[in-house]
């Protein structure tokens, strides 16, 4: 669906991870209206409603990493795009990062920017702790870590994301084109990509 780098992964640095939710990055949608803000969904799920009419995020289903006054921005958990070799993704001829690894579209924005989203039994400077349940690298360093065999004991790594500006989620969960869900590590880790939308849209807390 959208390029993703074969080479060299460009992966964020430790200030981007911690800042891409902000206004000044470019969101997934056009710019809507101010809306009344609403009760954050950072560590939640949102599952795309048969009211979506953005065929990017047809049945899609995002892991908000961070959402405020300031906008959100989120991971796709439901697009894989095929195996890479790590070794293709560091950027190396290391032997030691051998073997492929799933990749996935974490959305329309910054395609070539990686992020590792993982177990909260690893950690590094630039983690981004979601909800206590999972996490959020985006480094180089996380990459060859899971290489060494020490890196978290779940992964999944995705290039891109959504992202919205100021209001703009606010506006369309008013819309209706979203629902909301807890967020459930085994639906982001363990369960088959083509039933993630079926099985978290049955959690949904309301329609909304």
């Amino acid at each position: 669906m959208y390029a993703i780098a074969s080479k060299r992964a460009i992966f964020a640095v430790r200030a981007l991870a911690l800042a891409l939710w902000v206004a000044s990055l470019a969101p997934a949608h056009a710019q809507s209206p101010q809306t009344k803000p609403r009760a954050s969904v950072a560590g939640q799920f949102l599952i795309a409603t048969p009211a979506m009419r953005d065929p990017r995020f047809d049945r899609a289903v995002i892991l908000m990493l961070r959402h405020d006054q300031d906008g959100a921005f989120g991971i796709v958990i439901n697009r894989p795009a095929g195996q890479r070799p790590l070794a293709d993704l560091l950027g190396t001829k290391d032997t030691a990062a051998a073997g492929n690894v799933q990749v996935f579209v974490g959305g329309p924005v910054q395609p070539n920017i990686g992020f590792v989203v993982h177990s909260t039994e690893y950690h590094r400077a630039e983690t981004l702790d979601v909800d206590g349940r999972v996490a959020m690298t985006s480094s180089l360093e996380v990459l060859r870590d899971i290489a060494a065999k020490k890196g978290p004991a779940k992964t999944l790594i995705a290039f891109g994301y959504a992202g919205w500006g100021p209001g703009q989620l606010d506006g369309e969960l008013a819309r209706n084109v979203w629902y909301t869900a807890p967020e459930d590590p085994a639906l982001v880790f363990d369960d088959d990509r083509d039933k993630v939308w079926e099985h978290a849209a049955g959690r949904r807390t309301q329609d909304l």
